[in-house]
């Protein structure tokens, strides 16, 4: 059985014959790697991709005959290509449909060091990226958001991200919307039951009941109160700029409430430490707006909060997520912030997606 009647096969398009053939071929000569070329190309006319992919990387490794290389790397860019294609279609099919049109995100979660090397090729496949700009987007800590677009399309991406053992979710931007927040001015009572008075998003104030129980999760973060303050690092002659600099931070602790769908929210700017449960030694009235006194009060409040919910899981990582939140404005812009008293409204609306994107992804259906 020769070489010669493989190739007139497949030149004929007669894959059927060629099968046989080479069934035959590697009876006799098993080691040939000519043998495996074909062999991985009736799996991609099969379009059993995953098969020759294999053997044309197996033979880039083992095999340094000239011909069997281009051979093996024309067959990876074959493959790449009508994938690509494929995916192409895809996304325009998700698109088209109009219960898939609505806004969305696509969202990534950190990936482990151990597996970032192999998961970037992945990664750069299904985005279409070169291997060095997908490591570069793949977040190494927190969540981070990847991309905008149709909810239809990030729902096919975050089905191919997971597939490929890529941490990935999305929601639509109407799902954010869909969640109350209530802004908590101090705790009346807590035990047996809670009690809270609060603020709603309409200004009222009012008290809600619940049982510890009803707290899946919490969320916690800090929000930059930021100044801006003329750079005098600069050389003589230049031109000085303005900055923005930290001066401090917001403390914002979110409760979720899943069955009730709303937040609970406590801002150590606006928690009112003298009224209700005293959290720490209130001490003279004269200094209880001194910003010590406050964090010590806060971090009381936070303790409590620890003892009463030690199995809820705790988001905590807001700050490596807001640093690429704060990147898309115009999304920040459509969101609410939900914290009074807080000038710089996109890190306030960055908090808020922040949570919200906890709140939908753990009680998504």
């Amino acid at each position: 059985m020769s070489l010669d009647q493989i190739a007139a096969a497949f030149d004929r398009r007669d894959y059927n014959l060629a099968a046989r053939l080479l069934k035959d071929f590697l009876k006799e000569s098993p080691q040939n790697p000519w043998g495996h070329v074909y062999k991985a190309r009736l799996y991609e006319v099969s379009e059993n991709f995953a098969g020759a992919i294999a053997i044309y990387q197996q033979l880039l490794k083992t095999v340094t005959h000239p011909k069997i290389m281009s051979h093996a790397r024309q067959g990876l860019q074959r493959i790449e290509a009508r994938s690509q294609v494929k995916r192409q279609q895809a996304i325009e099919e998700a698109k088209s449909d109009p219960q898939n049109t609505e806004p969305g995100l696509l969202i990534l979660e950190a990936i482990a060091p151990e597996i970032r090397t192999q998961v970037a090729k992945d990664f750069a496949r299904i985005m279409n990226l070169d291997a060095y700009t997908a490591r570069m987007h793949m977040p190494n800590r927190g969540w981070k958001i990847y991309r905008l677009g149709a909810i239809g399309e990030m729902k096919l991406y975050t089905e191919q991200l997971r597939a490929a053992n890529i941490p990935a979710f999305c929601t639509t931007e109407i799902d954010l919307h869909q969640v109350s927040v209530f802004e908590v001015q101090y705790f009346e009572d807590y035990a047996p039951s809670a009690i809270v008075v609060c603020q709603s998003p309409q200004g009222q104030i009012g008290s809600i009941t619940f049982d510890w129980s009803e707290i899946a999760q919490r969320v916690e973060g800090q929000l930059p109160i930021l100044e801006n303050v003329v750079d005098t690092t600069l050389g003589k002659g230049v031109q000085r700029r303005q900055k923005a600099e930290t001066l401090d931070y917001v403390q914002v602790y979110d409760l979720h409430l899943p069955q009730r769908r709303c937040i609970l929210r406590l801002c150590d700017w606006r928690y009112q430490f003298d009224q209700g449960i005293e959290f720490g030694a209130m001490g003279d009235s004269t200094i209880d707006l001194d910003q010590a006194i406050n964090r010590l009060h806060w971090n009381s409040l936070k303790n409590f909060l620890s003892e009463q919910l030690l199995q809820q899981p705790l988001w905590a990582d807001f700050s490596s997520f807001g640093e690429t939140a704060i990147e898309f404005p115009h999304l920040l812009e459509r969101l609410p912030a939900h914290i009074q008293a807080y000038s710089q409204s996109n890190w306030a609306s960055a908090f808020h997606l922040y949570s919200s994107l906890a709140f939908n992804r753990e009680n998504r259906s």
